[in-house]
This record gives structure tokens, C-alpha cells and sequence, in this order.
């Protein structure tokens, strides 16, 4: 990219910017809290889908202090529904690593040392909290280079180019505005489906829409089909109270509240995993599609004339103070109306 260009791109970025909660305004200082806790909440999630989200967290835990001092419970529960959990444990981790020291380092090698922050998050926060010449490449940014210089290595062995060819354009100040102008670039302008290459003001350069087609780019080898995972969960109710558990910390879902589950696989069967023997009822099923595969889940539901000692029984009434991830909200919904037809039914 020449000078030029980037220039112009950097123009571009200065009168049409988004607006985001978490970026300083021209005359601000970065803070390094908000950019670290918008990078680990934006990784696999959308702007629209992270900014609540970002609002909340700061409203409750406007310092990085304040997040390292709160309890982990009530932040895995903040960040119930944003997915990808965890991202929330390493946030709790880093939190506490951080203020222990007193501050976030200020270059890529001290972040990454950081739990939770890999090559990606340490360029962006290093760039655009401490105006580092670091070269953060997000989906966004992949797809503006790769199209702009017409890198036909399909991803993901093409990653190695394309982020080569990043370091090639960015220039030696500005790194963290730059960055953030490639990636409003590639959100509104540079999109996956239907760039609008005659607003872009890379245009005139961009070997991509030189060639006469941009979609093209970046090139993405075949994915392999998603496998399919079975299970089943389980309302275990009592005097209008719902049996809860802990997810372990390691694994799918880790320390999260829910329903209890047997194992997910191919071959899950009726009960295995059922916390208490009960005359079990049907009471439908869901879909959740996981980063590395698709899971039919269906919901058994019983009340039972006890409560066992050293459980978790929350009221049914409150399920959405529980702080439940996705796919158990899901299956929360399945057990409020299969209770509902139960009363009427009594």
C-alpha cells in the first residue's frame, strides 16, 4: 500500500469512524482496560452482540481493579449468553494478574504473557491503547488485505501471507487508528457478500477489484462437515425450586450454572447422567451448534418428592437471575412450559 493510500484510508477513518463504547475520542487517551475488555469480548462475537455486554461489564466493574476484586461467580453470570466461555475464566485470570502488577504492559511480548491474550488481542491492544507499532489482523482486516493485494492462498495456510502483506501497509505512527480503519473498513465497506468497492477508498489500488472480482477474496479452502453430538439434560424439580449444577472449570460450558446433563456424544442414551432416578417426561429438545460441532440435546422432566443435600435449587420463577449460558436458556424455556402443563393438568 503506499503512502498514498493510506492516507487516504486514515482520512476516511477520521470522518467515518463508528462510534463504539469502548474507542477515546480524538482529544481522549486510550484506556487499556476498556480496549482489552472490548478485544476478549469481540473475539468470535459481533459488535452489535458484544456492546451491551461492554456497557454492563463497565458499568459494574468500571476498573480493572474493581473486575480483579469481584467474585468470579457473578462475572461468569454477566457473561452468560455471550458464548465462548472461556474467554470470561482467562478475563477473571488476566484481571487479577493485571492489577496484582499494577498496570497492563505496554508491548506485545508482556501481553501475550497475559492469560487469554494471543497474538491477535496483543497487536490490537498494543496498537490502539499504547500507540505501539504493532499489526493486529482480524477477520475484517484479513479480508481488506487479502483483497487488496489478491492473495490466492486459500486461509487458513494463507493466514501467514496476508498477516506479512499487513506489515507491509501499516505505517509507523497511527498503528492503532489504522488498525481500527481497516476493521470499520472491512465492516461497512469491504464486507464478505457485497463489497461497495465504489465507496472504498482503497479502491484504485486493490488488485482484487483490478481483476474484477473482490468476493473472491479471501480464498477459503472446503470445511470439513460439522459432527453431530447427542445428550440429554435434566428438570429435576422440587416445591416450584430447580435443581442446578457447577460445570467443572475445564471443558465446554466451564463453571457455568446449568441444568444437569449426561455426556454428549453420538451414542448418548435416556438417563445416563441423571442426577436422581425419576419417572421421567419428555419435554422437547434443542439445537446448538458449537465451534466444533452440532448438539441435539432433549430435556427430561421430573419433580421429585425431596431435595438432595449440597445441590443447587433455584426457583423457577428466577431461572433468568441464574446467569444461564445459551443453549440452557434454551432448554430452560422447554422446562417452564412443560411445568406450566403439569400445574394445569394437576
Amino acid at each position: 500500500m503506499t503512502v498514498d493510500a493510506s492516507n487516504a484510508l486514515l482520512r476516511w477513518y477520521d470522518s467515518r469512524k463508528r462510534a463504539l463504547p469502548w474507542r477515546a475520542e480524538p482529544d481522549e487517551k486510550p484506556d487499556p482496560y476498556r480496549v482489552w475488555l472490548s478485544e476478549i469480548m469481540l473475539q468470535q462475537t459481533t459488535v452489535a452482540a458484544v456492546r451491551p455486554y461492554f456497557e454492563s461489564f463497565v458499568r459494574r466493574w468500571p476498573t480493572v481493579a474493581d473486575l480483579a476484586a469481584a467474585d468470579e461467580a457473578e462475572i461468569m453470570a454477566a457473561w452468560a449468553g455471550l458464548g465462548y466461555y472461556a474467554r470470561a475464566r482467562n478475563l477473571v485470570a488476566c484481571a487479577r494478574e493485571v492489577a496484582e502488577r499494577g498496570a497492563f504492559p505496554d508491548d506485545e511480548d508482556g501481553l501475550r504473557a497475559l492469560p487469554g491474550i494471543g497474538r491477535y488481542t496483543a497487536a490490537a491492544i498494543a496498537a490502539i491503547a499504547f500507540g505501539r507499532r504493532a499489526v493486529p489482523v482480524d477477520a475484517n482486516v484479513e479480508r481488506v488485505v487479502a483483497r487488496y493485494f489478491a492473495i490466492s492462498t486459500p486461509l487458513p495456510a494463507g493466514r501467514a501471507e496476508i498477516h506479512e502483506a499487513a506489515e507491509r501497509l501499516f505505517p509507523a505512527d497511527r498503528c492503532g487508528d489504522m488498525a481500527q480503519a481497516l476493521m470499520d473498513l472491512g465492516s461497512a465497506i469491504c464486507t464478505a457478500r457485497s463489497p461497495q468497492c465504489a465507496a472504498c477508498p482503497l479502491a484504485d489500488g486493490c488488485a482484487a477489484v483490478g481483476q474484477g472480482e473482490p468476493q473472491a477474496f479471501p480464498v477459503k479452502a472446503p470445511k470439513p462437515a460439522r459432527p453431530r453430538r447427542r445428550g440429554f439434560a435434566y428438570w429435576v424439580e422440587h416445591d416450584g425450586d430447580v435443581l442446578l449444577v457447577r460445570r467443572p472449570n475445564s471443558g465446554m460450558l466451564g463453571g457455568m450454572l446449568a441444568l444437569p446433563t449426561g455426556a454428549w456424544s453420538e451414542s448418548a442414551e435416556p438417563g445416563e447422567g441423571a442426577p436422581v432416578p425419576a419417572d421421567w417426561t419428555d419435554a422437547g429438545s434443542v439445537r446448538h451448534i458449537f465451534t466444533h460441532f452440532a448438539l441435539d440435546i432433549r430435556l427430561l422432566c421430573a419433580q421429585v418428592p425431596a431435595r438432595g443435600t449440597g445441590n443447587i435449587w433455584w426457583p423457577a420463577h428466577r431461572l433468568e437471575e441464574a446467569g444461564l449460558p445459551t443453549l440452557f436458556s434454551k432448554l430452560a424455556r422447554c422446562g417452564l412450559a412443560w411445568r406450566e402443563g403439569a400445574y394445569e393438568r394437576a
